[in-house]
């Protein structure tokens, strides 16, 4: 993937049954009964990616700081470039203490899934007031919300104004169903919000069976790219879940066209500028990487 080197895959998920559950995994037969590590994954990268951030794997509630330690060793030891860390923001308590613990082990962002919960739980004044100490900290945090729910998306993003928010895999589009208008229109009403960055990952899972991945898809790409500009956007793998797509192969050939379509700068930027400045990444400094959120 000559025509697109350095990548910096912002959406990467690990599992090692060993130290954490994800009883979500039972219902997936491509992903459950084993672990997905960096080795593998590093192969299928096949040099096209430069650096990764470890996206939370919507472990199951009491193993959130189980994955998040052991993924800090992995980034003290100079594996990943940061992790984003599961959270629950719509608790009364200890979100602080989980921010501050988050950050020393390498956090530049946090997560929670959304399209597992009842779909007014980001609108509670707690989770948005703990949405906001997450800002505060300087972290960013990932919104994950269905196409159908991208108004509620909008609503979070409009009561926490003052920080970073990025809407993970082009904002979940039904690609199978069809369900463009919906989709569309809010994508366009969340791109006309500058603190709203988008990321580009994950949405070959969303096609029908047996579908033409790259043709499926291109016009949810035209529409994230011609909206949020190539400023805005980020790249992701979401490794293995894209084994329900095209596959980390497939997602990387379908991601050099993309990029070859764009200017030198924009595609540099998607590639990896914009996840360098929005997450806080620093280049790597002795072999190790460095976080600007977590840097003395």
């Amino acid at each position: 993937m000559s025509e697109a080197p350095g990548l910096i895959d912002t959406h990467l998920h690990l599992i090692d049954r060993k130290i954490a559950r994800h009883a979500w995994t039972a219902d997936v037969p491509a992903l459950r009964d084993r672990d997905f590590g960096l080795d593998e994954v590093r192969d299928l990268y096949a040099g096209a990616v430069a650096g990764s951030v470890f996206m939370e794997v919507d472990v199951d509630e009491d193993c959130i700081r189980d994955e998040a330690r052991w993924i800090g060793g992995l980034i003290a030891g100079g594996a990943l470039l940061g992790q984003i860390c599961a959270c629950r923001p719509e608790q009364a308590q200890g979100i602080e203490d989980w921010i501050e613990e988050a950050r020393a082990l390498g956090a530049v962002g946090m997560r929670r899934i959304l399209h597992v919960v009842p779909d007014d739980l980001s609108e509670s004044a707690t989770f948005r007031d703990n949405v906001r100490r997450i800002g505060r900290a300087g972290l960013t945090f990932d919104m994950n919300f269905l196409h159908r729910t991208l108004d509620r998306a909008e609503a979070l993003a409009r009561a926490c104004d003052d920080m970073t928010l990025v809407l993970d895999h082009c904002g979940t589009p039904d690609i199978a169903g069809a369900e463009w208008e919906i989709w569309a229109r809010g994508i366009t009403r969340l791109a006309a919000l500058p603190h709203v960055m988008v990321k580009l990952s994950g949405i070959t899972a969303y096609c029908a069976p047996g579908a033409d991945h790259a043709a499926a898809i291109a016009p949810y790409v035209d529409h994230v790219l011609s909206s949020f500009g190539t400023g805005r956007v980020v790249w992701g793998s979401d490794w293995p879940v894209v084994n329900l797509g095209a596959g980390l192969k497939g997602w990387l050939e379908i991601t050099r066209d993309v990029l070859a379509r764009l200017s030198p700068d924009e595609a540099a930027d998607v590639a990896h500028r914009n996840a360098r400045r929005i997450y806080g990444l620093r280049p790597q400094v002795g072999g190790a990487p460095v976080s600007a959120k977590t840097a003395p």
